[in-house]
């Protein structure tokens, strides 16, 4: 069982790793598109961002529902390179990295395109975001920031529990190595409820995040940031299986 368990979240994981690789292919064809004709891909473009939001939507309902066979390999994942491994928050990445991508990439653009926007030219990117996009992002960056800090802190507790009792105090009693008495699988199971729920809280945190700056940002500017987040997830995976390949951890 342990086995099937372990090749099912390593399946969920290269599946949704399969599937970025396809919706990053979809993304950058349609920026392509929308960059050489000059016609209007509003609504293509749309539609491409809720494909997109419902796949990373699919994956967090998919895992989870694993987790709650067996929710702890989501918080140290044996399918992650010790690179992702290190960036993880509450088994995945912070809500706040996407807001930050935006600043990032918005920055790069306007730094790159800077002649072009002197002579009036314009595309709709990342780098033209209106003062009525900046402040909503802002506002939104400061309640996310707010968000993670209390699931930090209950994260935090609920590590602290393991010194408490009666986990503590059980395992004093025990010799080393025994196995768990029906007290201490009591309590570990517990725990393990309070852990599911806390990754069902920080993915749902990862998923509103998104789903709101995805609504301030135009279908072309969230199109170019999925590609890039996309992109961004896949090089980190590929620079981490290199790093792990080359000092032996794999």
């Amino acid at each position: 069982m342990e086995n099937n368990d372990e090749g099912s979240r390593l399946s969920c994981f290269r599946e949704w790793m399969s599937l970025q690789e396809q919706d990053l292919s979809e993304l950058l064809q349609s920026l392509r598109l929308n960059n050489a004709d000059g016609d209007d891909h509003t609504a293509e473009l749309s539609q491409l961002v809720e494909k997109n939001i419902r796949h990373f939507q699919e994956y967090l309902c998919r895992r989870v529902s694993l987790a709650r066979e067996d929710v702890y390999p989501y918080f140290s994942p044996t399918w992650c390179t010790s690179l992702e491994g290190s960036m993880l928050w509450a088994g995945g990445c912070r809500p706040s990295i996407f807001i930050r991508l935006v600043y990032a990439l918005s920055g790069k653009e306007i730094s790159s395109r800077l002649d072009e926007y002197l002579h009036g030219n314009r595309t709709g990117g990342l780098g033209e975001l209106s003062p009525s996009q900046i402040n909503s992002i802002n506002s939104l960056q400061l309640k996310t920031i707010r968000e993670e800090e209390k699931l930090s802190s209950k994260l935090a507790s609920m590590q602290e529990e393991m010194a408490d009792q009666p986990i503590a105090i059980i395992a004093k009693e025990l010799a080393a190595h025994s196995e768990a008495s029906t007290e201490a699988e009591e309590a570990l199971k517990s725990l393990a409820v309070s852990m599911t729920s806390m990754l069902e809280e920080a993915d749902n945190l990862r998923l509103n995040t998104l789903k709101e700056l995805m609504s301030i940002l135009t279908p072309v500017q969230a199109v170019d940031f999925l590609a890039t987040g996309r992109k961004l997830h896949l090089c980190i995976h590929a620079w981490g299986r290199r790093r792990d390949q080359k000092h032996a951890r794999h």
